[in-house]
């Protein structure tokens, strides 16, 4: 797993931006990107999609997950989440239990945090290999 400081975080925060911009938010006007290194250098994306029936919604890391297996799968190593802005969004619940099982508890989030510290106690996730 690369440091942090073999991370490009403009790049990813840049693509995260990018997909923020593409978002389908008409009830919240709330636009989110997100952007994933995997273990083996590609990077993921997605934006987020709601739905007139909330529960429906799609957050952005959602998208960015089934990017992930959508491309070949691996494991993410880090995360960038912002609005169309660049500034970063910290993941809500439901994603941080996605990014554990996408990435583990040492994956990277928003350059300063890691998604075991978002949320420890998190349900098990598969173990690798």
């Amino acid at each position: 797993m690369p440091s942090n400081q073999d991370i490009h975080w403009a790049e990813l925060r840049t693509v995260a931006r990018q997909a923020a911009r593409m978002a389908y938010a008409p009830y919240s006007n709330f636009f989110v990107g997100a952007a994933g290194l995997t273990d083996d250098g590609r990077i993921v994306s997605g934006c987020n999609v709601e739905n007139a029936s909330y529960g429906l919604t799609l957050c952005a890391e959602c998208g960015m997950v089934s990017d992930l297996h959508r491309s070949g799968g691996g494991r993410l190593v880090a995360v960038a989440v912002t609005g169309p802005d660049g500034n970063p969004i910290t993941p809500c619940g439901r994603c941080r239990q996605l990014l554990v099982e996408a990435g583990g508890p040492d994956c990277i989030v928003n350059e300063d945090t890691t998604v075991g510290a978002l949320l420890p106690g998190a349900f098990e996730f598969p173990a690798e290999g």
